[in-house]
């Protein structure tokens, strides 16, 4: 077979379909992807998932060539590719009038966020539409650079970690056309404002605002190279290969743009992410057990960023007000801090100001797509890959956990839930063995008995301040509580949890800082403070409200974890398996054992037998007539008969055999619906 874009002297490189691999081995496997990849294939499928291997490099086959062959066409009519899956959404989401969603996952630098965007790209030039569906395209599309910058970072393992979660939701109206959009974000990691690991960077904002400021902005904002600000300072690696920060400046102008935000509200975000650098470099030294400004000088230049009185910032970075009960009294007392409290308060403040400054952008642009009509929506997930460190904290395991989450859907719906649904129709039908990961889940997240995120908020609750015990406390809690599951075991510096993809031993040094993620009320009233009205809108908090027991960050991811699943649930699903093949980042490199243990986590080789053994296609009866109604004359333009009686007659009129579906109680199943779909088509 001959494919659209080859011509006759071009070989087919190993097998499209991986359904179709003559022997299903974990090498068979690996070796196929390699075949394909060493020959700049990057897309395999098994039946409708798609696998993508990251080529590292700028691939030829994005052209508008390629969006147009593969728009309307069926999923065996050309090579596999992401533009055929995310055409497949679209159409699907207008033929059957159901909400579609994409589940990209894989590793950090496996090539998720690239993956997301080609589908926006995608979806964005078949779509249509005049001026006002444009300007809700542009939004959509010009939020990625925009969210990257602010959200996105260098790590050892990718030049382009997104640091943060993201579902975007986009809408449709009846004839196909965008008409407004959301995004869902989700644990932005804080804790890389104010401290780096050994070659990686902060978020990139920071570094296109010095090299692509102008003269007068950085007059301004009192900007320098990064390695003027201790924040950056602390990895030594300010410049990344292949990114131009001062271009991706200009870019991220653009955007915001685009966006609608106006020149006075981009000057105030780039005031605040100075004023984060420059609060950086406030330092302390210790005299008498209390923390002192070495330099009274650095305080200036954050409290004129952020327009605060100096004074009182150098005052609230050094002590507290807290409230100290006597007898049935209250009274309010102004303590000093120490010098490890004193940089805990000031690196509370730079990330709570990042944060909030991040949540605004993305506030700003559901607003720029805002719609008030109902429709139906493609959703795409590109959510922080599975990562191990030689360091991993807190981040690093709600990252994980999040992945376990989003590994226990596709084990639902594509193992566990397929399986079981032929046995509830009543399906003849052989079982496959797979490895549920809902125990590792059950482990981190359950109530009662209490999990991991139960244990460290039942020890933050009793914290009544910084301090070096929490976390040992939490680390001998944790261990006598959960030390009869099989996929934890206790490590010296903390546990170490047995993850589908692999084992990850856990730093617990600051697990409860970072899970109670306090900002004390006195950095709120100093922010609420600021003569900037910018600024005092993202601190809306009443600090005179008490609460007991204040929302932890666990409980957050948690919460927002669980309810993505249930949005997903909703949708009817697509994925996508993403493969880092190397650690170098280049191209053509090829690590076997890297790749082989990626096959395995991800559970390649069942899905393939899944697919292998099951059935490609299912339907409820009535849904399936509608469709293809038309394939036969008796039931064309109306039948109305039984609904398994018109199912077979459709089936003899496209000349469907026995042994390629059955009817089920309430839907049919077809094993290879291309051949269904290839005689609607002719």
């Amino acid at each position: 077979m001959v494919y659209h874009w080859q011509s006759a002297n071009v070989k087919i490189s190993g097998v499209d379909d991986m359904v179709l691999l003559s022997k299903i081995t974990e090498d068979h496997i690996v070796e196929n992807l390699k075949k394909r990849y060493m020959d700049d294939w990057i897309f395999s499928y098994i039946g409708p998932v798609l696998v993508s291997v990251n080529p590292f490099k700028q691939m030829p086959y994005f052209t508008e060539k390629e969006i147009n062959q593969y728009q309307g066409a069926a999923q065996y009519e050309n090579p596999p590719h992401i533009y055929a899956l995310a055409d497949n959404m679209y159409r699907n989401m207008l033929i059957d009038t159901e909400n579609q969603c994409v589940i990209i996952s894989g590793e950090s630098g496996a090539g998720k966020t690239v993956a997301a965007k080609y589908i926006m790209n995608y979806i964005s030039k078949v779509s249509g539409g005049g001026p006002t569906v444009q300007h809700v395209k542009d939004v959509i599309l010009e939020s990625n650079p925009l969210l990257e910058a602010f959200g996105n970072a260098k790590t050892v393992r990718n030049n382009n970690s997104s640091r943060f979660g993201k579902y975007v939701e986009i809408q449709f109206d009846r004839g196909g056309q965008p008409s407004g959009g959301k995004i869902s974000n989700f644990l932005l990691e804080k804790s890389r404002v104010v401290a780096l690991n050994s070659m990686e960077r902060g978020f990139h904002i920071f570094y296109q605002l010095c090299a692509g400021a102008t003269d007068t902005m950085k007059s301004d904002l009192a900007l320098t190279q990064p390695d003027y600000f201790y924040y950056l300072s602390q990895s030594s690696c300010y410049k990344v290969e292949g990114t131009h920060d001062a271009h991706d400046f200009q870019e991220t102008l653009q955007a915001m743009k685009i966006i609608g935000l106006p020149a006075q509200e981009q000057d105030d975000i780039f005031r605040i992410v100075a004023g984060v650098l420059h609060l950086g470099n406030v330092m302390f030294h210790e005299s008498g057990n209390y923390a002192n400004i070495s330099d009274p000088q650095m305080v200036a230049y954050p409290a004129a960023l952020l327009e605060i009185d100096p004074e009182l910032l150098a005052t609230k970075l050094v002590s507290r007000v807290m409230d100290g009960k006597w007898g049935r009294q209250t009274d309010r007392i102004e303590v000093t801090l120490g010098l490890e409290q004193a940089n805990y308060t000031k690196d509370a403040l730079a990330k709570a100001l990042f944060a909030r400054l991040f949540d605004y952008l993305v506030n700003r642009v559901n607003k720029a797509m805002e719609t008030r009509t109902d429709g139906l929506t493609v959703g795409i997930l590109d959510i922080y890959g599975f990562e191990i460190f030689q360091q991993n904290g807190f981040e690093q395991f709600c990252i994980n956990y999040v992945n376990e989450k989003l590994q226990q859907i596709f084990i639902e719906l594509t193992l566990k839930a397929e399986q079981e649904e032929y046995v509830q129709e009543g399906i003849r039908w052989v079982p496959i063995d797979y490895f549920n990961n809902q125990i590792v889940c059950d482990l981190i997240e359950e109530k009662r008995p209490p999990g991991v995120f139960a244990i460290l908020n039942d020890v933050c609750a009793t914290m009544h301040a910084v301090t070096s015990t929490a976390d040992s406390d939490f680390q001998k809690k944790l261990s006598n509580a959960v030390i009869k599951n099989h996929h934890y075991q206790p490590s010296p510096e903390g546990f170490i949890i047995h993850h589908y993809a692999g084992m990850v031993s856990y730093n617990v040094e600051g697990f409860c800082d970072r899970n109670r993620d306090v900002l004390f009320p006195d950095l709120i009233k100093l922010m609420q403070g600021s003569s900037n009205t910018f600024i005092r809108n993202l601190f809306p908090d009443d600090t005179e409200k008490q609460n007991a027991r204040p929302t932890t960050a666990g409980s957050k991811i948690s919460k927002q974890a669980n309810e993505l699943v249930v949005a997903l649930m909703k949708c009817t699903p697509h994925y996508i398996r993403c493969i880092k093949p190397n650690e170098t980042k280049k191209a053509r490199d090829w690590e076997e054992s890297r790749v082989r243990h990626q096959v395995e986590y991800l559970g390649l080789k069942e899905n393939i037998r899944v697919r292998r053994a099951g059935f490609a296609y299912r339907r409820i009866f009535q849904k399936f007539l509608q469709r293809y109604a038309i394939l036969s004359e008796d039931t064309w333009p109306t039948w109305r008969g039984e609904a398994k009686e018109g199912i077979q007659r459709i089936m003899h009129s496209a000349h469907m055999s026995g042994d390629q579906y059955q009817l089920g109680k309430s839907k049919v199943f077809i094993k290879a619906p291309e051949s269904v779909r290839l005689r609607k088509r002719q």
